[in-house]
């Protein structure tokens, strides 16, 4: 057999086959400089506020049939799912003329939402003022120290009370203006003496002690109002909820969460109705909360609360975040075809589990949630998709619901070997 003779012309076949090749894998090769659209840089904090991930939890999943999905608020910059309503609040409010740069935010709220408005307002050139319940954890008071905030801690007392903590906020925003407008005169004046055309002439007496609260630029202040103010709502209307709906591809069954001022429960779930009515919304309400009763029964109170025993300030929780007894105009928005109970036992025995089997490191509203997803997935049985809303982490609940000695007090030592307190074999 004669052998076989290589042509030039196979050589060069072969030589540019493989230099092709070669071209291929360099071009194959992620670059640094060509990074896809979605892992560009963010605009500044502001642009890594929301498009959490919505996360499968494992164990929930597995030991109810459904798949039950959270959606990671606590990957916010601030912590919580309450950065996107402190940025929709401020932003609103800036278009609208009623909050100004160098001006300052105040709210009444138990933690998240001050720490998130904290976090973002001098994003916008603003300074925040909080005031907040002294029973709430202390490590939050620290965080919004740390932040910059002014905080104010005032006994827990009605909210029909002058000083409940919501009204002293909105106080402290009448007396930032008055202190802004003081000061406007007063420089007006000052100016007017030096140009030798008008005598000062100011009769307003101001309060030394409210003044030292605000700075000397101070612009004016801007109760946030985030009970009452529909800005909550929009915040979750308008991503919260087109976030669940893209992430899931239109795939979920019923989403379950608790209130306290309604946003997210309200604005999520109209969303999801809206387009498809027949997924089921469900609120989880821990003890102490009218907000079961009114969903379950149409009215706020049981009989014996109505004729009379209910106490001033009935909370009886340690879940911090959720629950109240009044109806909020953004929980008016709410859409919701039922309610659960959820007691503190089960928040911490869902977060003891939840840390053991998922790794994941949830606030007491977070685990509250968790447990309304299981109650949601017995409700409408297996073979469901379920999502609920991880609020925040543990990480602010050091010293109450992951303290050993505190739960010790009120008999909440968590025991549970897996989900026996819910039912759940």
């Amino acid at each position: 057999m004669a052998p076989v003779r290589t042509t030039g012309a196979v050589v060069a076949a072969i030589s540019v086959t493989i230099a092709l090749l070669s071209l291929f894998l360099y071009k194959s090769k992620p670059s640094s400089k060509m990074l896809p659209s979605k892992k560009n840089p963010r605009n500044g904090l502001l642009g890594a506020i929301g498009n959490t991930p919505l996360i499968r939890i494992n164990s929930l999943s597995e030991a109810t049939g459904c798949e039950i999905l959270g959606k990671c608020e606590f990957l916010n910059p601030g912590g919580s799912v309450k950065d996107r309503v402190a940025v929709k609040i401020i932003e609103e409010a800036l278009e609208s003329g009623d909050l100004a740069p160098g001006g300052v935010v105040t709210e009444g709220s138990v933690g998240s939402t001050a720490i998130s408005l904290a976090t973002v307002a001098p994003a916008y050139g603003c300074k925040c003022h909080v005031v907040i319940p002294d029973d709430v954890a202390i490590e939050k008071s620290q965080i919004l120290e740390a932040l910059g905030a002014t905080v104010e801690r005032v006994r827990p007392v009605s909210i029909t009370h002058r000083d409940h903590f919501v009204n002293v906020a909105k106080r402290r925003a009448s007396e930032a203006n008055e202190f802004a407008l003081k000061h406007r005169k007063d420089d007006a004046n000052q100016r007017g003496v030096a140009n030798g055309t008008t005598e000062k002439t100011n009769g307003f007496q101001y309060d030394e002690e409210k003044q030292s609260l605000f700075s000397r630029n101070c612009t004016g202040g801007y109760f946030a109002d985030q009970f009452e103010n529909l800005a909550n709502f929009r915040a979750h209307y308008e991503a919260t909820g087109p976030e669940i709906w893209e992430q899931t591809g239109g795939n979920v069954d019923a989403f379950v969460a608790g209130a306290g001022t309604g946003g997210t429960l309200a604005g999520v779930s109209k969303f999801l109705q809206e387009r498809n009515s027949n997924i089921k919304c469900f609120l989880i309400d821990p003890p102490g909360s009218g907000l079961f009763n009114k969903v379950t029964r149409g009215v706020m109170y049981t009989r014996e609360e109505a004729e009379g025993q209910r106490l001033k300030n009935p909370f009886d929780t340690i879940t911090e975040g959720i629950g109240i007894n009044r109806i909020t105009k953004n929980f008016m928005m709410a859409k919701l075809d039922g309610a659960f109970r959820g007691t503190d036992k089960e928040a911490v025995e869902m977060s003891r589990f939840l840390m053991k089997n998922d790794g994941l490191f949830l606030g007491s509203s977070s685990a509250m949630n968790c447990v309304g997803a299981v109650r949601a997935a017995q409700s409408i049985g297996p073979g469901h998709t379920i999502v609920t809303i991880l609020c925040d982490s543990g990480m602010r609940h050091l010293s109450k619901f992951f303290s050993a000695d505190y739960l010790s007090q009120y008999g909440l030592t968590p025991s549970a070997s897996g989900l026996e307190f819910l039912g759940v074999g």
